[in-house]
């Protein structure tokens, strides 16, 4: 055996090497893949790059509900060229938000069953895309209630995934994970980073180049005060739900008329174009005042013509018709249409009713 043939040898077995005539091919080896939730934010974005500069093939999921949506993320997906899946859960979410295991936050925001259903979601697509692990930006102590160290360990425990979630701006702070422990990913180079300071992201942030990110604000509706008052109010006067009803909870002025009637009066005319966005024409009545400028006001699942009455007064009220005098409203039914002449009620006679 000659001295180049051994040479040979030896370089396929510790560089996998392979020849094809007179040509030299590096044998390739896929690079570990993982799957992270992304909301959009900076800490999403230095989690994303993180294991990228980790030898990481990072995507991110994000999820839209009538609650939330998906638009951040997509801004930093398309900033930072890294694959982004998007799906709506809104079937998935609304019978975990109605009867949270581990309760709500201050209002409607069921921040851990949340985070826990989106990592369960995640996790099935771990085995069919051949992603190793999931991850997220979340950081140990910043937020006191939903990132607390009980807090993501029970995220953790009640995603089905136990073990398979690394927080890598966080992970020198959290207990060693199956990745770290199988070598996928080193664990000395991921960080260790806790508290509510953001200085640390910001400097990541310079280090990455990452300059266009948004301010560290809350984007789930469910941690408004108005949103959840209506959202709790709908769910106590029906057992079903339409998606479409859950976005118009976001616009106008919403009146419970009756235990099974509700009133909404759109506020301005951007308002107006909202709410006209969701209208159901094959349920909803619909009422404008036909010659002064004026809200439109919608009616869902109402047949009483005493409610109807009373709508078009309340739509009469908050126009810019004049007062004690009989105005004209168009009443728009899923039947067809009538004008109604009625005097305006005030939207102090209406404030009571106000939900």
């Amino acid at each position: 055996m000659t001295t180049l043939t051994i040479f040979h040898r030896i370089v396929r077995i510790f560089l996998n090497l392979k020849f094809e005539g007179w040509k030299l091919k590096i044998k390739t080896f896929p690079k570990t893949r993982a799957l992270g939730l992304c909301s959009g934010g900076l800490d999403s974005i230095l989690a994303g790059l993180l294991l990228q500069r980790n030898s990481i093939e990072p995507e991110w999921i994000t999820y839209e509900t009538p609650f939330f949506s998906a638009s951040k993320a997509r801004q930093a997906a398309k900033a930072h060229h890294i694959p982004l899946t998007v799906k709506n859960i809104t079937s998935a979410y609304i019978p975990m938000l109605k009867s949270p295991p581990c309760g709500y936050g201050k209002y409607m925001n069921p921040c851990l069953d949340c985070h826990a259903l989106m990592f369960r979601l995640a996790g099935e697509m771990m085995q069919p895309r051949q992603f190793k692990f999931l991850f997220s930006g979340e950081v140990v102590g910043q937020r006191p209630m939903s990132q607390t160290r009980p807090s993501l360990r029970y995220v953790e425990k009640h995603s089905g995934y136990d073990g398979y979630i690394i927080r890598p701006l966080s992970a020198k702070k959290l207990p060693v994970t199956i990745p770290e422990k199988e070598g996928w990913i080193d664990r000395e180079k991921l960080l260790g980073l806790s508290g509510r300071t953001r200085k640390p992201q910001i400097e990541l942030a310079r280090q990455f180049g990452v300059t266009d990110y948004p301010a560290p604000a809350g984007g789930c509706l469910l941690t408004d005060k108005g949103y959840s008052t209506r959202l709790k109010d709908y769910f106590n006067h029906q057992d079903d739900w339409h998606e479409a009803e859950l976005h118009l909870l976001k616009f106008g002025r919403h009146f419970r008329l009756r235990n099974d009637t509700k009133l909404i009066v759109g506020r301005t005319h951007k308002d107006n174009q909202c709410i006209g966005q969701f209208v159901n024409q094959k349920r909803d009545i619909r009422l404008n005042v036909k010659k002064f400028p004026g809200p439109l006001c919608i009616l869902p699942y109402c047949t009483d013509p005493e409610l109807v009455k009373l709508a078009a007064s309340v739509c009469v009220g908050y126009s810019k018709a004049p007062r004690n005098t009989p105005v004209e409203v168009q009443i728009a039914t899923p039947d067809g249409s009538e004008t109604l002449a009625v005097v305006g009620v005030t939207p102090a006679e209406m404030k009571p009713l106000m939900i």
